[in-house]
């Protein structure tokens, strides 16, 4: 039994997320899962190093699966990208070693959300719209204060009750590049829907509002998480 360990990149717009979902939802797992079964005549089941929301993209998705094909890593990459749709490509893979573990080997990953000041025809799938211009230095004096290890269950889906809410950040920041703003965030893990959130509170933070959510693991108002299509999961480091 082989270990296939692939990296893919998608455009989310069209799909239901990355996870495998039931009755004929279409998700980037599931298309993956159902061509590759073609390719080798066996049932393959995907484990992906993150799961991304419908509609956000991947630039640098990390999944792994089990075969006992002798297929070549090579001709696989060859004949999946001949079958997939042109919105998901298989970039790399390769044979990996029995321990490794698309998720759990992971020790960092890194998104990314762009943002365009003014609605575009030709950004409106790739990019959120601020609807004017940012401030990078501002933007970037909240960004600081997100590394290190903390709470953020203010910033995301899930029961604080349940779950463990706390991430560790290595790098948070936002920098001007063009037409486009664009911030980027690196931590060990991320909470459900984490980065939208994060990127519309940062555009409307009072001062020390968001140090203060990190801290009680409550934000004082409302906020809306920031549109899917700005998003991308970029590397997967292990």
């Amino acid at each position: 039994m082989r270990i296939i360990r692939m990296t893919i990149e998608y455009d989310g717009s069209g799909f239901s997320g990355w996870q495998r979902q039931p009755g004929g939802v279409e998700t980037v797992q599931g298309i993956l899962e159902e061509t590759l079964g073609r390719i080798l005549q066996e049932q393959v089941r995907l484990t992906g190093a993150g799961r991304t929301d419908s509609g956000v993209h991947a630039k640098g998705q990390v999944a792994h699966f089990r075969t006992d094909s002798e297929i070549s890593a090579c001709r696989l990459v060859h004949a999946l990208n001949c079958l997939l749709p042109p919105t998901v490509r298989v970039c790399a893979m390769s044979d990996a070693p029995e321990k490794f573990h698309a998720r759990f080997s992971a020790v960092a990953r890194e998104y990314r959300y762009f943002f365009v000041e003014e609605p575009s025809v030709f950004h409106r799938r790739y990019a959120g719209c601020s609807n004017g211009p940012l401030d990078p230095e501002q933007l970037n004096r909240l960004a600081q204060e997100l590394v290190g290890i903390h709470d953020f269950s203010a910033f995301s889906r899930v029961d604080p009750e349940k779950d463990n809410s706390r991430c560790k950040v290595y790098g948070a920041s936002w920098q001007k590049m063009d037409e486009l703003t664009v911030f980027r965030i690196t931590a060990d893990r991320f909470l459900r829907t984490m980065v939208r959130f994060l990127v519309s509170a940062q555009r409307t933070a009072a001062p020390g509002e968001i140090a203060g959510a990190l801290q009680t693991g409550v934000l004082k108002r409302k906020t809306e998480p920031a549109d899917p299509a700005g998003l991308f999961l970029w590397r997967v480091v292990y």
